[in-house]
């Protein structure tokens, strides 16, 4: 009896993963030249834009100032899949800054982004 369950439970399993092996639609709308917006992070700090520490921040002579990235519009300039399926985009902004001053372009993963509320679609 526990062999027959536990080979209905793989089989199950098996198709539950074949059936979410596509990409969701809203990801498969956002290509080079997308403009998003960041939005307000559900934790206290972003986890899923790459935006670099705060010590490394000030070592490069920027200004660490996170809250001030809320609300800024950015531009989709590359979209890659990587081997474990999810999406990781770069990002730059519209207009025409660097992030804290030093940094022209971020990467971000798309999915978990979008999912907590970080980059928004305008």
């Amino acid at each position: 009896m526990k062999k027959l369950f536990f080979a209905v439970l793989f089989m199950l399993a098996t198709l539950s993963i074949n059936a979410q092996s596509g990409r969701p639609e809203v990801l498969k709308e956002v290509k080079a030249g997308d403009i998003l917006h960041i939005g307000r992070p559900d934790a206290p700090s972003f986890k899923h834009i790459d935006f670099p520490r705060a010590n490394a921040i000030i070592k490069s002579g920027g200004i660490a100032n996170y809250k001030k990235m809320e609300g800024v519009k950015v531009v989709v300039t590359d979209v890659k899949e990587k081997k474990d399926g999810t999406l990781h985009v770069k990002i730059k902004r519209t207009d025409g800054q660097r992030f804290f001053g030093i940094h022209s372009v971020i990467s971000a993963d798309l999915k978990d982004a979008l999912d907590s509320g970080e980059l928004r679609r305008i």
